[in-house]
């Protein structure tokens, strides 16, 4: 929610715009803090590798590195992990700094392999493995790495790396080293100037993606370079509510993953650091050039070399983890404010969406359910009887998420501040005495989740024993875990606080609110468990403040947004961004935390949030109602209808969240991640896919009647909401002209433009319930939408939806295709169809059963036969068995009767094997 209510007295003192002028003054530029100042666009000192001190062992070479200057001396190792380039260095003895804990996945070293030495000189050392290429040039020291002949990145190609050692105090050092001010608040650093710079080229691309959390464009701007004038890209978790956009201004999250692609190449590198940093970007006809700074920590990068997106991806997940397998009912739609009152009006908006027949899963409560807004409590005022409103929400299938945050506060007789100021669980300032900051509470204390004892003890306090008024169908929501301080340094904890260890609050900064999320996570857990038994039940918990890792917990959404068109534009590109840095859980308020939408913004942000991978309404304390049903009739139906459409997918974006869990797969995709060698989507981010088969090209405009949309040429599309194929000019259907390969597509309110890929089967359920717990055994609809070649393939994942049965192999994967006038629906890994360039099977463990269901087709409807869809019939393999089949609409409302062949009530099992043959009646 943010520093609102601060802001709020000085606006009503001072007016809006004072409070526009407030915000940008309270956070940090580059000439405002040291370490930046000191090294951003500075050429550093020579280092250099000792030649005499290079090993070979295997797939790890180790070196020791000098400062020219200084003598200052470290430790140097590259390791190999098949396809991941590690490059690890820290200062040398016993001045280790502090390592990020808790991000690298613990079965990474098992996946090694060994160099092969190719070249070795007074100069440099050459090694191959595979495709991959490198080379370490021993003075100065550089690293280049190649991708089967191809540059894919360099480091300190422009020598720009400066590793400031540790080092005693002494009269005359430099202002800023030892104690730096702003805004009235002073940061002493004990341990100095701790600074590392690197410089990372990447020679022939073009374009770089990633390192969320901003508000700007997919493809990152430059910041540097001739004409430019702009701060670096900020990576330091932050609570800023009412975000400027277009701006490389940091936010909630911060993750240091960057990707470059181009054609026939993507590549990427991390940076395991979570102080702050900050990020440059020059580009040239050479290529993309990249400074990064970091205020502390260790250098500890990661190359991931690709070649292709999705193995990219893959790769960072055996770095940080896959995402967590969401429960099904999370990924429904989930409704929100600041706040709902009391127990009758959360039941009444219950009952609101069954009157109004619109489907929804969860219902949220932010602060103002607690008592004197102290976490794990109820106001008895207003919430006298939570379990009994959990019941009975539940009985129509919903379920309710509360807000816990990390801030507790600091009262005697409360007893979570008393366990914790007696354990020694929270986080100390300076002087090593508990850090006292304000919040919402008022005067409060910060869970100190560096500390594993303070993270089991705060996960105990999520039992059903310990959190009174709660039940098993109760999820959370972590908030203000950035963390979030009213009256701290840029609204949120001083850097030179102490962590468990001994670590400096600004050497771990960016990863607080990962870790808070992991406490949390780990206490349903066990009482998922101790609910359910050994399967036990997902934990479904939102944050807003992310690190590398994050996915392995649950969802994010983009913070506190406007109700305005340029947040609904802007919302695509932040959460494409944050999807291909591995986190694809993720989407933005609709329709604008703050304000007032009207109908048409209203209409058009959840015709786009459908496609959202998390898919909430959210609205501010003081906003207007905005419950679906409480515009105009006709913005009730449009809004009906998107959420409706989001529900008939559920099938399909089950099974990519399950590509996801297995696969680190992004669900919203940039075009260029399924199209590689189209140059003209690697600039693009007004429209997106959601996994491989469904192109989204939301409106964000008001009051437009088109918008142009890119359609691949490189595979045949269909309209989503007819099944009509997009047809050249020549043969009268809608144009690509030879001047852009964009197609102008008539909107109007009822639908945003929405395409189906050729060559793909999207399985879907029709029937309206209320809930997505309703829709489990309900019957499938498999749409097929042939490619040029008459071919085309999809899957299916099924499994119980809430607990961990899958992982003793509960569940199937279904092969979907459909080539040679046959569909046939097989038993194999989704992947096999969906993720066909990686080639990795999920095997079932020992002695699994999978899972069985009832559910059956009840229709097939087949997109783009050759001739059209009349004339055919359908014919059960190996049976006598006829089908019966006819053109027919893709949907009732819209479409034209001759779209597709529809195979009606065929009955056939969705989890068995079988096969239907397409033939044309004599």
């Amino acid at each position: 929610m943010g520093w609102v209510r601060s802001l709020t007295v000085i606006a009503l003192t001072f007016g809006a715009a004072s409070v526009e002028a407030f915000k940008e003054q309270e956070f940090k530029k580059c000439a405002d803090s040291g370490f930046c100042e000191r090294l951003r666009g500075k050429q550093g000192d020579s280092y250099s590798a000792d030649p005499k001190s290079i090993q070979l062992n295997g797939a790890v070479v180790t070196a020791k590195v000098q400062h020219d200057a200084s003598g200052a001396a470290y430790d140097l190792q590259l390791t190999n992990y098949n396809g991941i380039l590690r490059m690890h260095i820290d200062e040398a003895a016993s001045k280790h700094r502090f390592q990020v804990p808790w991000v690298l996945q613990s079965e990474l070293p098992d996946s090694s392999q060994a160099w092969t030495k190719t070249r070795q000189s007074s100069s440099l050392l050459q090694l191959q493995s595979g495709s991959a290429q490198l080379t370490l040039t021993f003075k100065p020291l550089r690293v280049d790495l190649s991708i089967a002949g191809t540059p894919a990145a360099s480091f300190n190609a422009r020598q720009m790396f400066q590793y400031e050692y540790l080092r005693e105090k002494q009269e005359g050092d430099p202002a800023g080293w030892w104690e730096e001010t702003f805004k009235g608040h002073t940061d002493s650093k004990p341990k100095g100037p701790q600074a590392i710079s690197l410089d990372l080229s990447f020679p022939g691309f073009q374009h770089v993606y990633g390192i969320p959390e901003h508000a700007a464009s997919f493809a990152l701007k430059p910041t540097t370079g001739e004409g430019i004038e702009s701060e670096p890209y900020r990576l330091y978790n932050l609570d800023v509510f009412e975000y400027n956009l277009d701006s490389t201004f940091g936010l909630y999250g911060s993750i240091p993953l960057m990707l470059a692609h181009k054609a026939g190449l993507t590549t990427a590198a991390f940076w395991l650091n979570a102080a702050e940093m900050l990020v440059d970007v020059a580009s040239d006809n050479s290529g993309t050039q990249t400074q990064w700074v970091a205020e502390a920590g260790v250098l500890d990068l990661f190359f991931l070399l690709g070649p292709d997106p999705a193995t990219v991806l893959q790769q960072y997940g055996r770095i940080s983890g896959t995402t967590a397998m969401p429960q099904m009912f999370s990924l429904g739609y989930h409704q929100c404010r600041w706040n709902y009152k009391d127990e009758t009006d959360v039941l009444g908006v219950n009952a609101g969406f069954d009157q109004h027949d619109i489907p929804y899963d969860v219902i949220w409560l932010d602060i103002e359910y607690l008592d004197d807004k102290k976490y794990f409590t109820w106001d008895k005022n207003y919430f006298p009887t939570p379990i009994d409103m959990q019941d009975k929400l539940a009985v129509t299938g919903r379920k309710l998420v509360v807000i816990i945050d990390p801030h507790i506060k600091r009262k005697s007789d409360y007893y979570v501040f008393s366990e914790g100021e007696s354990g020694s669980y929270f986080t100390k300032n300076k002087d090593g005495k508990d850090y006292e900051g304000w919040c919402w509470p008022g005067s409060s204390s910060w869970v100190d989740c560096l500390n594993p004892a303070s993270r089991d003890w705060w996960a105990g306090l999520f039992s059903l024993s310990r959190f009174q008024g709660s039940t098993k169908n109760l999820y959370i929501w972590n908030d203000m875990n950035e963390p979030s301080v009213f009256n701290g340094p840029e609204v949120t904890m001083p850097k030179d606080n102490i962590h468990h260890g001994g670590v400096e609050h600004r050497e771990m900064h960016n990863i607080n609110g990962a870790l808070f999320h992991a406490a949390t996570w780990q206490g349903l857990e066990e009482r998922g468990r101790d609910s359910y038994g050994s399967d036990g039940d997902r934990p479904f918990i939102l944050t807003r403040s992310a690190f590398a890792g994050t996915q392995r917990l649950g969802a994010l959404w983009t913070g506190d947004n406007k109700a305005e068109w340029p947040a609904l534009k802007f919302s695509v590109p932040m959460c494409l961004s944050l999807s291909i840095a591995g986190l694809p859980f993720v989407g933005a308020d609709i329709a604008g935390f703050f304000g007032n939408p009207d109908a048409e913004l209203f209409t058009r942000w959840y015709q786009l949030g459908a496609f959202y991978p998390f898919f909430r309404g959210h609205a501010h304390l003081e906003a207007k109602r905005r419950e679906p049903w409480l515009y105009d009739g006709t913005t009730t139906d449009r809004v009906r209808e998107a959420i409706r459409m989001r529900y008939a997918l559920l099938p399909y974006v089950y099974t990519l969240f399950r590509l996801a869990h297995t696969h680190n797969q992004p669900l919203m995709r940039p075009l260029w991640y399924e199209f590689p060698d189209e140059a003209e989507t690697f600039s693009m981010d007004d429209q997106f896919l959601l996994g491989p088969s469904i192109l989204v090209a939301p409106v964000t405009e008001a009051g437009a009647s088109s918008r142009e949309v890119y359609l691949p040429t490189s595979t045949r599309w269909y309209n989503f909401h007819s099944g009509t194929a997009m047809k050249p000019a020549s043969t009268g259907g809608l144009l690509r002209s030879q001047e852009s390969p964009k197609n102008s597509i008539k909107v109007d309110m009822d639908s945003i433009p929405i395409f189906l890929r050729g060559g793909s089967i999207v399985p879907r359920q029709e029937r309206a319930r209320r809930s997505s717990l309703q829709m489990q055994g309900d019957p499938f609809t498999l749409i097929v939408a042939l490619n040029d070649s008459a071919a085309a393939s999809g899957a299916l994942y099924l499994d119980d939806g809430h607990s961990f049965a899958y992982k003793r192999g509960v569940y199937t994967e279904r092969a979907l295709t459909y080539a040679d006038s046959v569909l046939s629906n097989a038993a194999a890994g989704i992947a096999s169809t969906l993720l066909p360039s990686l080639d990795v099977s999920v095997p079932l463990p020992a002695g699994a059963k999978g899972l069985k269901s009832d559910a059956v087709v009840e229709r097939i409807v087949v997109l783009g036969l050759p001739g059209g869809p009349a004339g055919w019939k359908a014919t059960v393999q190996g049976s006598s068995q006829f089908l019966q089949a006819g053109p027919g609409p893709l949907r009732l409302k819209q479409g034209l009767p001759e779209s597709g062949l529809i195979i009606r009530k065929p009955g056939l099992p969705i989890a068995a094997e079988w096969s239907i043959r397409l033939s044309k009646s004599s």
